[in-house]
């Protein structure tokens, strides 16, 4: 009321409503500030200005252990697993390839060169299969769904073939024929007509291939060891015998194709193992609700700070007529908010999994690991946000963030002539040298040469079988080395070191001061509490009020 009767006097109203507005924006000025400041702070510097827990901090802290030791049970189990799949593979190669050294020639298993090894392989893989359950050591057994094993033959159309007098004549066009030989029809008095009929006539001029396909299944009893339930596996094998090349060397491989089913019908003696299972899935959903409580910590953080940005940008527009730039908008983006986000999903999804895989209602044990071991090194990296409060710790993060960009483009130019490199080295020397018969082996076979892995293998390896290729070799090598070593890695290098002698020089010299930092020189130092702290093991990392406006964390 004393305001209102001040301002009729002499017609000063409108010069009255002038200051009020001048007043309400100063006080808006001021709050903005001091969100601005308190929102920039450490969770230290929080808490000594409102006394507010840096329940964040906590659950991050709380987060790395229980996450690591769920990361820590989980693999142990699945190395059970993998190594349960890899022995079987082994034993069935031992038990079904006739001749097997133990070790695979190439990227198939053996090989033969006469038409006799061919029916002698192919007849063993049968004679095993029959009189599986008195040979194999492991708990293997038949599919029970009616199937058994499976032989096709896949062939040239009839046609003739003289190639004494160089004048072949063939039917290019394919057909299949295929027989199945049950269990009981093996173990009967019927298997040798079966075994004797023209179906196993082979003529090797038109065959192409021979596919021996059958199902097994097995108990995988080592994980009660480990006090878990044991797994069922369906084994899916397949052995092919390869003639396309028609070259005298017939190559066999061999294909196991594993999948973890559910037991059924169990009978288990002991409750020792009902329970450890029954603790590990407790566990599990203690860290569900850790990486819950997270989720919603750090989402609420990044919806305030998209507010306090607009208020910034609505303020700035209102008293200086200006728009916000770009690089001030970025910094309320907390992409280590982002990051433990995209973590917390992660980790509940995989834990979600890891709880049906336990209780033996999934098996899907590779997308668990990939979802479970992805969040983890996310929870571990995200460890270097607390770290950059401290200014000595930080210029890792700011020299990465720095060189970022600029090594991006340099990854992009000499991507153009690797990828050149590697194109060259497949086409000319992929005949000759095992490294170089695939593009993905060329890719890492230079890779390797890039960080000095492996010089002297890939130079002795290449055949002197052309004279010319041999002298192309060398000169591909050498320029590859010299090029990539000596230049470009050296290059690489020189692109990081020049961003941390920048930002070296910045923390000495001062920051690039943009419209969000000179906003906040003016703002006076929030009033900090200054009774005895209840968490002095937080609050030991207190930084020097200089410091505060060096440079923003985001």
């Amino acid at each position: 009321m004393e305001i209102s009767l001040k301002c009729l006097p002499g017609g000063r109203a409108p010069s009255c409503g002038n200051m009020m507005a001048q007043s309400d924006l100063d006080l808006k000025e001021t709050a903005l500030k001091e969100d601005l400041k308190f929102y920039f702070m450490n969770p230290c510097d929080k808490y000594r200005a409102r006394h507010q827990i840096p329940w964040k901090l906590a659950l991050q802290i709380l987060k790395i252990v229980m996450v690591t030791s769920q990361l820590v049970f989980f693999g142990l189990s699945n190395q059970l697993v993998v190594s349960f799949k890899e022995e079987n593979t082994v034993a069935f190669k031992h038990l079904f390839l006739k001749g097997y050294s133990g070790v695979d020639e190439d990227d198939y298993s053996c090989s033969i060169y006469t038409q006799q090894d061919a029916y002698d392989s192919i007849f063993y893989v049968i004679d095993q299969y029959r009189q599986l359950k008195n040979i194999s050591l492991g708990t293997l057994g038949y599919e029970h769904d009616g199937s058994g094993l499976k032989i096709c033959k896949q062939q040239y159309r009839r046609g003739g073939m003289l190639p004494s007098s160089d004048k072949p004549n063939i039917d290019v066009s394919t057909e299949t024929d295929c027989i199945i030989l049950k269990p009981q029809e093996l173990a009967s008095r019927n298997a040798e007509e079966k075994l004797n009929s023209s179906f196993f006539n082979l003529e090797f001029y038109r065959l192409i291939q021979v596919k021996i396909s059958f199902k097994l299944k097995g108990v995988a009893l080592q994980t009660i060891h480990a006090r878990e339930l044991p797994d069922c596996y369906a084994f899916q094998n397949t052995i092919t015998f390869n003639n396309r090349a028609h070259s005298g060397k017939i190559k066999i491989y061999f294909n196991s194709d594993t999948d973890i089913q559910e037991c059924k019908d169990w009978h288990i003696l002991g409750s020792v193992l009902q329970k450890n299972s029954l603790y590990i899935l407790i566990f599990d959903g203690f860290v569900i609700l850790n990486c819950l409580a997270s989720l919603i910590l750090c989402s609420r953080s990044v919806v305030l700070a998209l507010r306090l940005r607009q208020r910034f940008v609505d303020f700035f527009l209102e008293k200086y007529n200006r728009c916000v730039s770009y690089t001030d908008r970025m910094e309320f983006i907390n992409g280590w908010y982002v990051l433990v986000i995209i973590s917390d999903v992660m980790t509940i999804t995989g834990s979600i999994l890891k709880m049906e895989i336990k209780a033996k209602n999934l098996t899907s044990y590779d997308v668990c690991s990939i979802l479970l071991g992805t969040s983890t090194l996310f929870v571990w990296v995200g460890v270097i946000r607390y770290l950059g409060y401290f200014q000595t710790y930080n210029v890792l993060i700011l020299t990465m963030q720095a060189s970022l960009p600029k090594v991006l483009r340099f990854c992009c130019c000499a991507g153009m002539i690797y990828l050149g490199y590697t194109f060259c080295g497949w086409i000319v020397l992929g005949p000759y040298h095992e490294k170089f018969e695939d593009l993905n082996t060329v890719a890492e076979c230079l890779f390797s040469l890039v960080n000095g892995d492996d010089m002297f293998a890939t130079f002795a390896q290449i055949q002197q079988k052309s004279m010319l290729v041999w002298t192309f070799s060398r000169l591909y090598l050498y320029s590859f080395i010299i090029l990539f070593i000596y230049m470009i890695l050296s290059l690489f290098i020189a692109l990081i070191t020049d961003a941390y002698d920048t930002i070296k020089k910045y923390q000495q010299s001062g920051f690039l001061a943009t419209d969000l930092h000179e906003f906040l020189k003016d703002c006076g130092d929030v009033s900090y509490r200054k009774e005895q702290t209840s968490m002095p093991f937080i609050c030991c990392c207190r930084r020097r009020q200089s410091d505060d406006n060096l440079i923003l964390i985001n």
